[in-house]
């Protein structure tokens, strides 16, 4: 590894695996400040079916990207990009480690291996034509498409990730090219920093039933009452942020198209659904480090010891211990 190379610290995972107290305790023993690799937390007002991370959570640990922007401001992997590189640049400055933790793993792939978006032309007529059809037909009319000119991206895409489906869609008719070949070919490209890139894991049966508490927890929290805020200030079905998982569910609910206890069980079981996606997309990415809780016993002491030591022999953390 490049000492000349900046550092970066990278800790995912699946959803209810345990990356935000973990995350914290790293930070606080390697002097690391924490930059969200998160699509929702980075919006405000959008706090318990995020399972954004808490003030009193944080533990005087600086972290950036959560809070950023109203849920009707558009928010995307360029965006993310760009405000994750700026808050690195603001890490390093204050002599840190930059610890980049979350469970959106395109986002963490657009920054860690400084993927280009730029090959794509801004054809807003193409795009609203696409917006249009999904209105018209259901977004499986957009994924249905994909499928055809872009198997790969159309199975780590979900159908109701509308944006991302059209992004994928508009890649195609701009380059011929799809945008599953093109992020290939970006990620094997050199990192340019010297990097650890951490994914916490767990036994599948635990990962779902955490999920299942937190959604149980959410709802006791008053996620029904968060969402019913968001839709009273003006925040519908459109937007990215009212498409995030907890918040369409519940929007389902107050709309009158689910009774809670089905809004609930659909929340459950697209969150696992959500979790499995995840681990196949970290089981595609090279120069993964996998941190197993069961071969630590689920003993959090051990995993940062674990780690500690590789971000000794990366040099990460030779000047600092």
């Amino acid at each position: 590894m490049d000492s000349a190379l900046k550092p970066l610290v990278i800790l995912t995972g699946p959803t209810a695996v345990g990356k935000t107290s973990l995350s914290i305790r790293l930070a606080k023993e390697i002097g690391g400040e924490i930059i969200s690799a998160d699509s929702m937390q980075v919006y405000r007002g959008m706090d318990i079916g995020s399972a954004k991370v808490t003030k009193d959570e944080m533990q005087g640990v600086p972290h950036y990207l959560i809070d950023v922007l109203d849920p009707w401001e558009e928010f995307h992997v360029v965006k993310f990009q760009e405000m994750a590189k700026a808050a690195m640049e603001t890490v390093w400055s204050h002599g840190k480690i930059p610890i980049l933790a979350g469970g959106t793993g395109f986002y963490i792939q657009a920054v860690l291996y400084d993927i280009d978006f730029t090959d794509t032309q801004e054809d807003t007529s193409y795009r609203r034509e696409l917006e249009a059809l999904a209105k018209k037909e259901g977004p499986n009319a957009l994924h249905k498409m994909l499928l055809e000119v872009d198997p790969d991206s159309a199975g780590l895409i979900h159908e109701n990730n509308i944006k991302r489906v059209i992004r994928a869609l508009e890649f195609y008719r701009d380059t011929g090219t799809p945008i599953s070949k093109h992020n290939e070919q970006e990620r094997k490209k050199n990192s340019p920093y010297c990097f650890s890139y951490f994914v916490l894991n767990d036994d599948r049966g635990r990962i779902y039933e955490k999920i299942d508490q937190r959604v149980d927890e959410m709802i006791r929290q008053g996620l029904v009452k968060e969402v019913k805020e968001l839709k009273a200030n003006g925040c519908n079905r459109s937007m990215v942020s009212m498409q995030g998982l907890g918040y369409k569910e519940i929007l389902d609910y107050l709309e009158g198209n689910l009774t809670l206890e089905e809004a609930i069980r659909i929340l459950k079981r697209d969150t696992r659904h959500f979790a499995k996606r995840q681990l196949t997309w970290f089981k595609r990415e090279r120069d993964v480090i996998w941190l197993d809780k069961q071969a630590f016993e689920r003993q959090e002491d051990q995993i940062l010891s674990f780690m500690k030591n590789i971000l000794r022999e990366k040099g990460i953390l030779e000047e600092r211990e």
